[in-house]
Order: structure tokens, then C-alpha cells, then sequence
């Protein structure tokens, strides 16, 4: 049975990967006075000839090449340090962990006061989990560069994932003689006493840097929140109070205190600072939105009528007149109310501001497709199209209007438009395409150039489970390849063993090839599980089974009701024409 696949909508998910582009070339200084040794000068020059046609062809991007031309320069020179650290690096961003921790050990070992290969193997040997190499690693670089501060806050990390919290304080106590108190080291030694228990000392360094910034509200926020967290809320009130006496409009303080609220379960009071903040304060707009957010969460949590939100929205509109993220914010809100004509407005507005974003166009089609409105999508979809050609989802979504029109030419043209145009770059989205294309070209009669398209659909996603349902089930209709077709149609019912219409078209073609007792389960099956009500065109290949198995009575009644589902009649009545000239 042929599966409609247009109909569907598939949600479109364009995956992008990021492989090698991403790998950092290794510092500049890393290469110098290391050169091969042990060479004759014939090898010494060919392993500097090698090495900076590799450089280069990392630099170009050209990474097989590179890693191919490194290789050569290790065959050449295992001990050379830089080498080893290329092909370390490879094998990192390859996931090849413990390949490239042997070489960053490796190259270590031969240039042991090289900052940036001890700083590489460190970061690799904390990410495997080997927490006493990385103690041993920032210790020995410590001895080697005691000028370079940013060690100890290393090595005071490295002691405490190893356990060792009392030494992790001690560096840190070391850092902040040459430092003073900073927000970032004492933060980690509150953790570090946190984690002792050691809770007066934790708190004592907040209070310290308190001290060292009495004016500034954001250290008392802190530690109102560190004592929320301590589940002390009288204490963080205190702190919340002294950071309102200095600036009552603070951000980060009106978050605070809304916090406060809602976990002492004064939902009141909560809603009543959001709005204020919101409408009046002088926080930022994306501060507001996060409170907007929250307060759409306090409605919705409490089942409250998400339209109170509005108003907050039609304030920030007059605070901010030209920001039209507010208009894609506010039209999913709408959305969320079921207010579709107000919210296609809103996304329209954001459109009109930001015509090369996607998302604009893609919420409005959001909101086409349960009413399957298609001229509306092919209005959005092809605005999408002359603003943003290369995004894939409008040329399938315009396609698939088309498709749903049955105006076939025109759907044949805007899927192959999108294959030329479009940059695709997830194979199974790319399949999709070549799907519907194979689908198109059945139903406008290039049957060889549809199966082309299919096995195109395969070689890119070989799970395609409507291409392997319609390439099986065209195949069985010209009594062609049927194994192949039986072949592709088992592999959709395993994956879905409950879809009654690739069980319709796995038991047609066991009735192909005359294995008409697997053929009934199937159909049967396919009838029994159908949502609704079977097809027409399912119950015509029940009938033909039990016709062809001398079950006419029961063949003519299926047959009868396929008709009444609007199958088709012509070949339906000669069907019963004969079984009843038979019965006389």
C-alpha cells in the first residue's frame, strides 16, 4: 500500500556537525628548537620539508593529508616532540582519547618544560578521569614555573577533584597573597569549605570580599542566595534588605527576591515584584524577558489564564518599540493561548524585521499545518525561499503543498529546486527529498527514473521506512523483484510491526509470490490495526486474497465495502461482476 508520506509534514531537524575545522592549530612557539634528531642530513631535510607541508595543509583544512604527511614525519622521527603533539591532537578530536593521551605523554616526556604540551596533557588526563596524573603533572609545572599564578588555581582544582580539599585551600590561600581577595577565588574556596563542612568559614568568605565592596549590592545578593541555598532563608532576607537599602532596582536582587518568594510559597507577593520589575524598573530587556518567563511558568504551574501575561507584554512593547524579538516572544505566547490570528501577526511583524531568519517563517507554517491551510503555506514558503535559499525546510514544505494539491509537476520542480539550491547537510533530510521525488515521478509515469530516485533515497538513509514502503509496494504492483520487495517491506514492519499500512503492503506481496497463509496474517492484521477504518485500497487486497482462496462470499464483501470507500469502482465491479457470474 502506497504510504503518503507528503502528507505527513516530517519535522525537519537540520543537524550540523562540527569535525576537524573546529581543532586548533598548535601555538607558533611550540615548533621552534625542536628539531629531528638522530637524522642523516638527507632525512633531516626531508622531515623539515614534511612537517611544513603538513602545517600547511592543516592550515588549509586539508586534515587527511596533514595527518598522513605528521605520520610520515613520526616514521621518520618518533622522538620528535612537535609531531607527537600533532598527532595527539588529531587522535583528540577524532575521540581517539587514549591514543592521543599516549602521544601527549610521549611528547611530554621528551620536552618536559614545554608549558603548552603539559597544559594539553593535563586538560586530556583531567577529561579521562586520571586525577592524581593531573596533581602530579600541575605539581611538577609549578616547581618548573612558580612565577605563573594561574597554576595554583589549577593545581587548588586538580587537589580538589582528587579529593584533597585542604590543599585545594592552601593554593588558594597562596594565590591570594599575590592577588588579594577576588570574587572567582573566593567563590572556590566557599565551595571547597561547602564541601568540608565547613560552613562558618565558607560563609566568612563572602563576608570578606562584603567587606572589601560595601557598596556594591551584588556580593550581598550573592550571599542572600548562598544561604537560600543553605536553606536559611531569614538570613538571605537579611542580606536581600541591605543590598535593597543600596540600589532597590538591581537585577539580579529583584530575581533574588522573587526566588525568595516563590520558595516560601508567597506566590503574591512573587507576582506582584514581577510585574513591578517588569513594567518599571530599570533592568535590562533581557532581564525582564527572564522574569516574563518565570511568571508565564507561575501561571501555568498554578493553571491560571496565560492571557494576565498580556498587558506585561503590551508595557514592554512601549519600553522597547523596536524590538522585534518581543513580537516572536509574544506570538508563542498567543500561540500557548490558542490566539492563532494574533500570534501569525506577531510573527509577521518579526518577519518584516528579520527576513533572513528562519524561524519567523517556520512558526507561521507551524500554525498552517493542522488546518492544512496550503496556500498559506505556500505563500510563507516561498517568501522563505527569496529571502533564505538556502534552507531546505521551505522547498520541502512548499513541495509537499504542492504535493497535497496533486499538483505533481510543480511539486516535482520545488523538491528538485531544493536539492540544487539548498544546503542540505543531514543525509536523512536529504533522503527525504530524493523520496519524494521517486514518489512524484510514479505518479507522473517515469516509473525508472522514480526507482532511481528511491534507491538514491537508500543509499543516503537505508531506514527510509516510506521509501522502502513505496519502492516494495510499486515493485509488487509490476509483479517485479519481488524478493527485493519483500526484502524492503520487512525491514518497515520491524521497525513498525503495528503500521497498518506497511503491513498491507508486506502482506500484498506475500500474496505476489503466492504465500497466501503469511499473506492473510498480514492483511488482517493491517485491517485490524488501522485507527479508523481500513483503506479502500486494503480491503480490495483482503478481498483479492480470499477470492484467490475460494473465500468469494467473503471476497465480495470485502470487495463491496471498497467500493463504498470510494476505491475504484471500474475495476471493483469486474471483480464482483465475475465472482458473481461465477456464483450463477
Amino acid at each position: 500500500m502506497y504510504d503518503i508520506h507528503a502528507r505527513h509534514f516530517l519535522a525537519l531537524t537540520l543537524l550540523t556537525t562540527c569535525m576537524l575545522a573546529c581543532m586548533p592549530p598548535l601555538k607558533a612557539q611550540t615548533f621552534q628548537e625542536s628539531p629531528a634528531t638522530g637524522l642523516t642530513e638527507g632525512n633531516r631535510r626531508k622531515f623539515d620539508h614534511f612537517f611544513y607541508e603538513a602545517l600547511n595543509a592543516k592550515v588549509l583544512g586539508r586534515y587527511d593529508e596533514a595527518m598522513d604527511l605528521f605520520r610520515y614525519c613520526h616514521a621518520l622521527d618518533s622522538t620528535n616532540a612537535n609531531v607527537l603533539m600533532e598527532l595527539g591532537t588529531f587522535h583528540n578530536v577524532l575521540g581517539e582519547k587514549d591514543k592521543a593521551l599516549g602521544y601527549f605523554q610521549q611528547a611530554v616526556a621528551r620536552d618536559p618544560d614545554n608549558y603548552y604540551y603539559n597544559m594539553m596533557l593535563a586538560g586530556l588526563s583531567r577529561e579521562l578521569g586520571r586525577k592524581q596524573d593531573v596533581v602530579d603533572l600541575y605539581e611538577a609545572m609549578l616547581r618548573r614555573y612558580p612565577d605563573k599564578l594561574d597554576l595554583l588555581y589549577e593545581l587548588a582544582a586538580a587537589y580538589a577533584d582528587n579529593g584533597e580539599l585542604q590543599q585545594a585551600v592552601d593554593m588558594l590561600d597562596r594565590l591570594e597573597k599575590s592577588t588579594g581577595i577576588t570574587e572567582m577565588v573566593t567563590l572556590s574556596k566557599f565551595r571547597y569549605y561547602s564541601m568540608m563542612e565547613k560552613k562558618e568559614k565558607a560563609f566568612d568568605q563572602i563576608r570578606q570580599i562584603i567587606r572589601k565592596n560595601p557598596s556594591h549590592p551584588a556580593y550581598l545578593v550573592l550571599m542572600g542566595d548562598l544561604y537560600m541555598e543553605d536553606n536559611q532563608p531569614e538570613q538571605a532576607w537579611n542580606y536581600y534588605e541591605q543590598a535593597n537599602a543600596i540600589d532597590p532596582e538591581f537585577p539580579a536582587l529583584i530575581l533574588s527576591r522573587i526566588n525568595y518568594y516563590e520558595k516560601n510559597n508567597h506566590k503574591q507577593a512573587a507576582t506582584e515584584e514581577l510585574q513591578k520589575a517588569i513594567t518599571g524598573s530599570a533592568m535590562d530587556v533581557e532581564s525582564k524577558l527572564q522574569l516574563l518567563t518565570r511568571y508565564l511558568g507561575i501561571l501555568q504551574q498554578d493553571q491560571q489564564d496565560l492571557k494576565q501575561a498580556n498587558p506585561l507584554f503590551g508595557s514592554l512593547f512601549e519600553q522597547y518599540p523596536n524590538n522585534t524579538r518581543l513580537n516572536m516572544i509574544y506570538g508563542n505566547v498567543l500561540l500557548l493561548q490558542n490566539d492563532k490570528k494574533g500570534a501569525e501577526e506577531q510573527f509577521e511583524i518579526y518577519i518584516k524585521d528579520h527576513p533572513d531568519d528562519p524561524s519567523g517563517y517556520e512558526q507561521i507554517i507551524r500554525i498552517a499545518l493542522p488546518d492544512e491551510d496550503m496556500e498559506k503555506i505556500k505563500a510563507v514558503t516561498a517568501e522563505g525561499i527569496r529571502h533564505i535559499p538556502q534552507e531546505p525546510q521551505f522547498y520541502f514544505y512548499l513541495g509537499a503543498a504542492h504535493y497535497q494539491q496533486e499538483n505533481y509537476e510543480e511539486a516535482l520542480r520545488v523538491f528538485e529546486e531544493g536539492l540544487k539550491h539548498a544546503v542540505i547537510e543531514n543525509p536523512l533530510l536529504e533522503s527525504d527529498f530524493h523520496g519524494q521525488i521517486g514518489d512524484l515521478n510514479y505518479f507522473l509515469g517515469r516509473k525508472e527514473v522514480a526507482y532511481e530516485s528511491y534507491e538514491k533515497a537508500l543509499q543516503l538513509n537505508p531506514q527510509n521506512l516510506p521509501v522502502l514502503n513505496n519502492y516494495s509496494y510499486y515493485l509488487s504492483l509490476e509483479k517485479r523483484n519481488l524478493d527485493k520487495a519483500e526484502m524492503m517491506s520487512s525491514i518497515t514492519i520491524k521497525a513498525e510491526p503495528m503500521n497498518p499500512t506497511y503491513l498491507d503492503t508486506y502482506g500484498w506481496i506475500l500474496f505476489e509470490q503466492g504465500s497466501y497463509v503469511m499473506a492473510k496474517i498480514y492483511l488482517e492484521k493491517a485491517i485490524e490495526y488501522s485507527k479508523e477504518s481500513p483503506s479502500a485500497e486494503m480491503l480490495e487486497h483482503y478481498g483479492d486474497l480470499l477470492s484467490t482462496t475460494g473465500e468469494k462470499e467473503k471476497a465480495l464483501e470485502q470487495w463491496t465495502k471498497a467500493k463504498e470507500l470510494g476505491g475504484n469502482a471500474k475495476k471493483l465491479d469486474r471483480k464482483i461482476k465475475t465472482i458473481s457470474n461465477q456464483k450463477r
